[in-house]
């Protein structure tokens, strides 16, 4: 069960959550608030799981009131401005919903919350079959056996996901080296990490896939040769 509150200046908007959210199963709603300094005072006593939110409020900006919540709480917007989707996207929300709320969007949108929050609550990071990638202003959900090889370009990542568009995400390689299975990916150079199942053949410090031939560096050299040395 996800424990949530909403938080909108607007009672009908208000409304409209709690009408929504009595009819998703997962969803506790625990409180709904006009006040966002009212809000904050409760979240400060009792954390949640989810927050619906608005961010044009008069007395505090949704986006301010989340920079103030110090835990780490999904976040869904609810606001009939799209003009802040980008900042929302830098504070990581789970979605963002335009006023008036379309049922179908909301329910995409927990059915997206159910999803990251049972992900961020698995204890064994070995078993997991999926990870969740923020890019293009939304979390996506990324299945571990489409992952073709990932590719290091600065501070990106680019994602290469079998029959499926290229996701390319701000994060370094030590960041998504953390929330991969260790068993399952390896890291070849500094450049690329490959799934280890997608590794066709090695040969003069060339790695072979189905789509692309990548070079091994000196410092992963060791680690591959530890690894396939039995295979190859």
């Amino acid at each position: 069960m996800i424990n949530a509150i909403a938080i909108d200046d607007e009672p009908l908007a208000i409304n409209v959550i709690e009408t929504f959210c009595k009819d998703v199963k997962f969803i506790n709603l625990q409180r709904s608030f006009t006040k966002p300094t009212e809000a904050l005072k409760y979240l400060r006593k009792f954390p949640v799981d989810l927050i619906f939110l608005d961010i044009k409020m008069p007395t505090m900006s949704g986006l301010n009131l989340l920079k103030a919540v110090q835990q780490n709480t999904m976040v869904i917007f609810t606001t009939a401005f799209s003009d802040y989707a980008a900042e929302s996207y830098e504070l990581n929300a789970i979605d963002y919903l335009l006023k008036p709320i379309n049922p179908n969007r909301f329910t995409q949108a927990v059915n997206k919350a159910q999803e990251y929050f049972n992900y961020i609550h698995k204890t064994n990071i070995e078993s997991q079959k999926d990870i969740f990638i923020r890019a293009d202003f939304s979390l996506i959900k990324v299945p571990l056996a489409d992952i073709l090889y990932i590719e290091s370009l600065g501070d990106y990542l680019k994602v290469n996901i079998k029959d499926r568009k290229t996701v390319v995400a701000r994060m370094t390689m030590k960041e998504i080296a953390e929330i991969l299975p260790s068993k399952d990916f390896i890291r070849v150079h500094r450049s690329y990490i490959l799934p280890v199942s997608k590794i066709q053949s090695v040969r003069n410090k060339i790695i072979y896939t189905a789509e692309k031939e990548i070079p091994i560096g000196n410092t992963y050299a060791e680690d591959i040769l530890n690894i396939f040395k039995d295979k190859f």
